[in-house]
């Protein structure tokens, strides 16, 4: 019989209650004030990546240390799943020695079979459909620097990926404007866009990015060319060389607006580099808080 537990695969398996609850622990926890403790000790968490990391692995791995756990990095070219062994198999065996997993991959349906056969918690820490944990601390970032999320208007300019995706049911949860500005067939999920605004999130998409920065609190981008579509470099800095965040483009936010990118970033390319690398910048500060939120969400979900 499996034990009692929670995924953590969306943003959208938590209610706006929780959400807020997550972000308010992550600041408690980012300020230093918290008395320390090791709410995790003795425990061990897996970190299964299939993608090359640097913020998700050291943040995670970071974190899970400083709530007094231990993590096991897991290549999955070195398991037996390469070899041809089973997503259910390889679940359920990890089940028996770990306490929860990170997984980090490609298809979603992955994180989804880990979790339908593993007893333990599954955490998506990337999927080429979904990145919730990045729009977690996103979201602690925003709310940092505006002291509020709800009717923050935030301009996404350039390719509607797993990132976007995210962001729309963050905005959902939260209260958030979101205007997306792509080119056409380069949409996000439609269904999750149109979930959101039933809900009644403020979504939509707009085809100039002046128009998305017009009157805009944020500016945030994205690599035009995801890992895994590398053979699509050329075609792709043709169709996006007009979604770029520059002097020009953020001169039509407001004059207090601040550009985020989730990093690494291509400078030159979806953000020019005396942008990025200005003080109208907070892509440090976004990096640094995926520590924190994810601190805060393991706390959440690994018993």
């Amino acid at each position: 019989m499996k034990q009692t537990k929670r995924d953590f695969l969306t943003l959208a398996e938590f209610t706006p209650g929780e959400l807020k609850k997550l972000l308010d622990r992550a600041a408690k926890l980012k300020s230093g004030k918290v008395r320390k403790t090791s709410p995790l000790a003795g425990k061990s968490i897996g970190l299964l990546f299939d993608k090359t990391s640097t913020r998700t692995r050291i943040s995670f791995q970071t974190g899970i240390y400083e709530l007094g756990a231990q993590a096991i990095y897991i290549n999955t070219q070195e398991l037996q799943l390469g070899r041809g062994e089973s997503i259910e198999d390889t679940a359920k065996v990890l089940s028996r020695y770990l306490h929860g997993i990170v997984i980090r991959t490609y298809e979603h349906s992955i994180v989804e079979k880990f979790a339908m056969n593993a007893d333990i918690p599954i955490v998506n820490g990337l999927t080429d459909h979904h990145h919730p944990c990045q729009a977690i601390a996103d979201m602690l970032t925003i709310k940092e620097k505006k002291g509020k999320l709800k009717g923050v208007r935030l301009a996404y300019i350039g390719d509607g990926n797993n990132v976007v995706n995210s962001l729309m049911i963050a905005a959902s949860l939260t209260g958030l404007e979101l205007v997306i500005a792509c080119p056409r067939g380069y949409e996000p999920d439609r269904n999750i866009m149109k979930s959101v605004n039933e809900q009644g999130a403020k979504v939509e998409i707009v085809r100039s990015p002046q128009d998305a920065a017009r009157g805009a609190d944020v500016l945030y981008t994205d690599v035009w060319i995801s890992m895994g579509q590398e053979r699509e470099l050329q075609r792709r800095k043709k169709i996006f060389k007009n979604y770029q965040i520059n002097k020009e483009l953020l001169a039509l936010a407001k004059r207090n607006a601040f550009v985020m990118h989730c990093l690494p970033a291509h400078r030159g390319e979806e953000i020019t580099a005396d942008v990025l690398d200005s003080n109208r910048s907070v892509v440090l500060d976004q990096a640094e808080n995926r520590l924190h939120s994810q601190k805060a969400l393991l706390e959440m979900v690994i018993r």
